[in-house]
C-alpha cells in the first residue's frame, strides 16, 4: 500500500527497513525498547493476529516507529487505512450473477458512490481526528490495588492503580496518578514525576529513610490508555518480612573499621545501619561475581557473564562482596537511605575485588564503606 508521503513500502518493510538502515538486530530493539521479541517480530511482519487487542498495535506501532526515528501520524495512519481496506465485502454481493436492470445499476451505483463517501469520511476521521475512544474505555476501568510486601515488582500500571505497603505495623498507598510527558507516582507526602527509563526513591513513612525505590520501565507519552510499566524495590524490609534491621543492642555483630586489607572509602555515614542496594549497570562484556556477607544464613556466590545493556540489582542486609573481570565495563551506585551514589572501581581492563559493608566507629556512628581486595 502508497503511504501519503509517497512511500510505496508496506507498515512492516517500513520498520524493517529502517532497522536494518540503522544496524540494529531485533535483539537490539528488545533491550532499547522493552517490548517482546514475539510482538517486535509480528509488526515486522504485519501479523496484527499476534496482539490481545488493537490498543496494543497501535502502542506498540508508535513505541517502535519513535524509537526508528519514522512518523508516527503517517505511520499510524497507514494501519488505520489498511485495516478500513481489510474489511470484507459480504458474500451474497460476489455470489450475486443476476444481470442488473437499469434501475439496479443506478442503485448499486449509488450505494458504492454512498460506501465510497462513507470510507473516506472514515479515513478522514482516523487521520485527522484525536482517537479519544480507547482513552474513555481505559477511563472505565476499575483502578487495581497490589499488596507489596517485600523485593521487587514489575507490572504495568494504569492511573489509579496503587500498591499498598505495609511498615512497622502501618500501611501506605503508593498510586499511579498520571501518564503524560512524565508518569507521575504519588505517594504519602510526596508527588513523584518520571521520564522513561528514570528512576527515584521516596520516603513513604517520613522517618528520613527510603524505603520505595521506583523505575519507569515503559511508557507511551501522553497515552494513558496504554498504562505504564513501572518496577518498584523495597529497600527495607517490610512488616510482614522475617529479615529485621540491627538496633543498637546488635552492634557488636558488625565489625569495627578495619584498613588492613586495603584502603577504605566511606560511601554513606548514618546514625544507624539499614539494607542497602547495589545496582550495576553493564556497557560491555564482562564477567560479574557476588557474594551476600555477614548474613545468618549463608547465601551462594552468584555469578553471570553480561553483554552491553544488562543490569543487575543486589540488595543486601550487612555487606556484599563483588568481583568484576573488566571495571570498565561496569558501573556501580550504592543505593539506600534516600542516597544514590556513583562508586569508583578501577580502570580499563582491569579485575577487581571488592568488600561493601556496614562498619561502627569508636563514635557510635556506622559507615557504609567500600574496600578494595588484593586479587
Amino acid at each position: 500500500m502508497k503511504g501519503s508521503d509517497g512511500d510505496t513500502r508496506g507498515i512492516g518493510e517500513k520498520l524493517r527497513g529502517e532497522r536494518e538502515n540503522k544496524g540494529l538486530s531485533v535483539g537490539d530493539v528488545v533491550r532499547e525498547t522493552n517490548i517482546s521479541r514475539r510482538y517486535i517480530t509480528a509488526l515486522e511482519q504485519e501479523d496484527f493476529s499476534q496482539f490481545p487487542a488493537e490498543t496494543y498495535i497501535l502502542g506498540f506501532l508508535r513505541n517502535y516507529g519513535e524509537y526508528l526515528g519514522l512518523d508516527i501520524k503517517k505511520l499510524t495512519a497507514q494501519y488505520r487505512i489498511l485495516k478500513i481496506q481489510e474489511q470484507p465485502v459480504p458474500m451474497e454481493q460476489l455470489l450475486n450473477k443476476t444481470p442488473l436492470t437499469v434501475t439496479r445499476i443506478v442503485i448499486v451505483s449509488l450505494i458504492t458512490v454512498a460506501g465510497i463517501v462513507l470510507a473516506g469520511g472514515a479515513a478522514y476521521y482516523f487521520l485527522f481526528t484525536p482517537q479519544n475512544g480507547l482513552a474513555e474505555s481505559a477511563a472505565t476501568l476499575r483502578p487495581s490495588e497490589y499488596s507489596f510486601t517485600e523485593g521487587m515488582l514489575e507490572r504495568r500500571f494504569y492511573e489509579g492503580d496503587a500498591l499498598i505497603i505495609p511498615l512497622a505495623g502501618n500501611s501506605y498507598k503508593v498510586s499511579l496518578t498520571g501518564i503524560a510527558d512524565v508518569v507521575t507516582i504519588t505517594a504519602p507526602g510526596k508527588e513523584i514525576r518520571l521520564g522513561l527509563n528514570n528512576e527515584a526513591v521516596a520516603d513513604i513513612n517520613g522517618d528520613g529513610v527510603a524505603e520505595l525505590k521506583v523505575n519507569t520501565v515503559d511508557y507511551a507519552q501522553n497515552r494513558p490508555e496504554m498504562g505504564a510499566q513501572l518496577r518498584f524495590e523495597l529497600l527495607i524490609p517490610s512488616a510482614s518480612s522475617e529479615q529485621t534491621m540491627y538496633d543498637d543492642g546488635a552492634a557488636g555483630d558488625i565489625p569495627p573499621l578495619d584498613t588492613a586489607a586495603g584502603v577504605a572509602h566511606v560511601i554513606f555515614n548514618e546514625a544507624n545501619p539499614y539494607p542497602f542496594t547495589i545496582q550495576a549497570v553493564f556497557s560491555n562484556y564482562c564477567m560479574f561475581r557476588w557474594e551476600i556477607m555477614r548474613e545468618a544464613v549463608q547465601q551462594k556466590r552468584t555469578e553471570r557473564y553480561y553483554v552491553k545493556g544488562e543490569e543487575q540489582t543486589i540488595r543486601a542486609q550487612n555487606g556484599i562482596r563483588i568481583w568484576l573481570s573488566n571495571s570498565s565495563a561496569v558501573k556501580l551506585w550504592a543505593i539506600g537511605g534516600g542516597h544514590n551514589i556513583p562508586l569508583e572501581i578501577g580502570g580499563t581492563g582491569e579485575v577487581v575485588v571488592e568488600d561493601i559493608y556496614w562498619s561502627h566507629d569508636g563514635d557510635g556512628r556506622y559507615k557504609l564503606i567500600q574496600v578494595r581486595l588484593e586479587n
